[in-house]
């Protein structure tokens, strides 16, 4: 069997049903390229009181954990929700050609907490990132959503700095002509030291924010949305 499991946002954010399966597993694998994690590795290790191996993107595309699991239970560990990037999917669809069972089990992610910045989920249009490399066009996504008055969520890539992605943000907004006035940074959402910021680009460029984040631009806010920002 393969487990691919959702932690959730904090290091006690995963089911019990969650729990009582990773102790069940022979091996347990952690997906490691996806996100900054807030909290260290360690600390799940004495949860689970077991070894845990973090794999890269090609341990966990070369599809040798769907052969491992034809044999024994074992699991991979997604922070946030399990099914989030497309390689989880993919894993999903060999294990069912190679007729390897799979069971999903849910976790809480960063589409759920952004809900605490105070904007209503279902005005968001398409989520989309600000990668490392030198690419720009998550700005024509802004603009596809905003000229349909929805928010837009980016995700950073892995390692970026706060700074670095809102100077790559203000490049695209330029080059797509996207006229951004205010963001919102979120940083750590689901963990006690969370924390959420409103403002311009310039403001929040000098704001020390904890790793992972993420930058949301607000498209047309109702009120309520509005009254709850400004008390941030």
């Amino acid at each position: 069997m393969l487990y691919i499991i959702g932690l959730g946002l904090s290091e006690k954010g995963y089911s019990k049903e969650a729990y009582e399966a990773i102790k069940e597993c022979k091996k347990i694998y952690l997906e490691g390229y996806t996100v900054d994690f807030p909290y260290k590795i360690k600390n799940l290790e004495k949860e689970f009181n077991e070894k845990i191996e973090v794999l890269d993107r090609d341990k966990v595309e070369d599809l040798s954990l769907v052969k491992e699991a034809k044999k024994e239970d074992v699991c991979l560990l997604v922070y946030g929700a399990p099914l989030s990037a497309t390689t989880h999917i993919t894993l999903i669809q060999e294990a069912k050609k190679a007729k390897t069972k799979v069971k999903i089990m849910q976790g809480a992610s960063v589409f759920d907490a952004i809900a605490e910045s105070g904007l209503q989920l279902y005005k968001f249009g398409k989520t989309t990132s600000i990668p490392k490399f030198e690419a720009e066009s998550f700005g024509e996504i802004i603009k596809e959503n905003l000229s349909i008055n929805a928010h837009t969520l980016l995700l950073v890539d892995i390692g970026l700095d706060l700074d670095k992605a809102l100077d790559k943000l203000e490049n695209s907004a330029k080059k797509y002509g996207v006229d951004i006035q205010k963001i919102i940074v979120c940083s750590k959402l689901g963990n006690k030291n969370s924390k959420i910021c409103y403002g311009n680009l310039s403001e929040l460029k000098s704001k020390k924010m904890e790793k992972p984040f993420c930058i949301i631009v607000p498209g047309k806010m109702h009120f309520v949305e509005e009254e709850f920002l400004k008390s941030i």
